[in-house]
């Protein structure tokens, strides 16, 4: 399958991205950075990124036009924040992390409560809508899979899953959990009491994220061995299925250097995504045309988390120490910062020959 993303298919000038216009925001946390989320909502003029550290802190910047941010609030845990997400509507935020605990900020009045526990660290925590009711799910370290609904303490169900939790993503009535041993869950949001299907990871290696198409027909699959996989949700669509190899270094003899999938973001418009590893690049992709559509340069450190906001005219990346290489690999002058990409027109449209699906 390595052809399909083949690099000779255009020349490398026109594939080769700029990082020039790139923004660093202001006032970063103190360790390295875990998770961003932008406001989804609309009807919100302004853009606001939520960061999560293990610095026990997540951060909301007011992103302003210049691209400068501006710190607005934060949410204090009592151990490193894992995940992060921001509600529907843009007025709240959720972030969860090692204390075990998820808590939620309201932005108008600056209160924050704990709204979620599980035993063990809580990896990963997402907001959806039941039937209009705000809700989270949140996946731990504890194997288990729990839904909140914020006027109960009490978790709605709970799903227990084979490993850990390593990684998941909601998209509309989709959600798909990774686990450790490389077990996928993917989950009917109209019916959360089970696992719809339960599948291996087509990649071979520990899976580091999932990322849910726009249109929620499927997912794609990140893990730490330098490739990505393209899944479909249901069994008719299997003749689209395929993966391929990215973030490796050129052979050097007989060696080739391979560096983890860190992180999987989709353009909310073209419907594109984004790639972004431990070897401190990030490309965009058309997986519809099995094209890469522009790699970028190395921005000097291991990029952990990556998003676009609503309008995707914002790519958001965080540079950090992400321990692919242990504690050997760090040292106290690696970078610790966000990067802010203003999306030009041509980056993430996809290929016009293409027929969609």
């Amino acid at each position: 399958m390595a052809g399909l993303f083949g690099s000779a298919a255009a020349s490398a000038s026109n594939t080769l991205g700029d990082l020039k216009q790139d923004v660093e925001l202001g006032q970063p946390p103190e360790d390295s950075i875990t998770d961003l989320a932008f406001n989804p909502n609309p009807a919100d003029q302004k853009d606001f990124l939520a960061v999560a550290s293990w610095d026990k802190k997540t951060r909301i910047y007011e992103i302003l036009s210049n691209g400068q941010g501006q710190g607005q609030a934060m949410i204090e845990h009592d151990g490193p924040v894992f995940s992060t997400d921001f509600f529907k509507d843009g007025t709240k935020v959720i972030s969860a992390g090692a204390d075990k605990a998820a808590k939620v900020l309201d932005l108008a009045t600056g209160q924050s409560m704990q709204v979620a526990a599980h035993d063990m660290p809580i990896k990963c925590v997402r907001y959806f809508e039941a039937n209009g009711t705000p809700m989270a799910v949140t996946g731990g370290w504890d194997k288990q899979i729990k839904y909140w609904d914020f006027r109960s303490a009490n978790p709605a169900a709970t799903l227990q899953a084979q490993e850990r939790v390593y990684t998941m993503d909601v998209r509309d009535d989709l959600l798909v959990v990774g686990t450790a041993d490389r077990y996928i869950n993917v989950i009917n949001l109209k019916d959360p009491g089970k696992f719809y299907k339960t599948m291996q990871s087509p990649l071979k290696w520990q899976t580091r994220v999932v990322s849910c198409f726009n249109d929620s027909q499927g997912f794609a699959i990140g893990s730490i061995e330098g490739r990505c996989a393209i899944q479909y949700v249901e069994d008719k669509d299997s003749a689209s299925n395929f993966s391929f190899k990215c973030h490796r270094d050129p052979a050097q003899g007989n060696t080739t250097a391979v560096h983890a999938v860190n992180d999987i973001s989709f353009h909310p418009q073209h419907g594109t995504f984004s790639t972004a590893g431990s070897d401190g690049t990030f490309n965009f992709w058309d997986k519809d045309a099995k094209h890469r559509l522009k790699g970028y340069p190395n921005v000097g450190g291991s990029i952990t988390s990556t998003t676009f906001n609503k309008t995707g005219s914002i790519f958001a990346y965080a540079i950090s120490y992400d321990w692919s290489k242990g504690y050997q690999g760090n040292s106290p002058t690696y970078p610790n910062k966000v990067m802010l990409h203003p999306v030009q027109q041509d980056e993430c449209k996809p290929r016009p020959s293409v027929k969609k699906r």
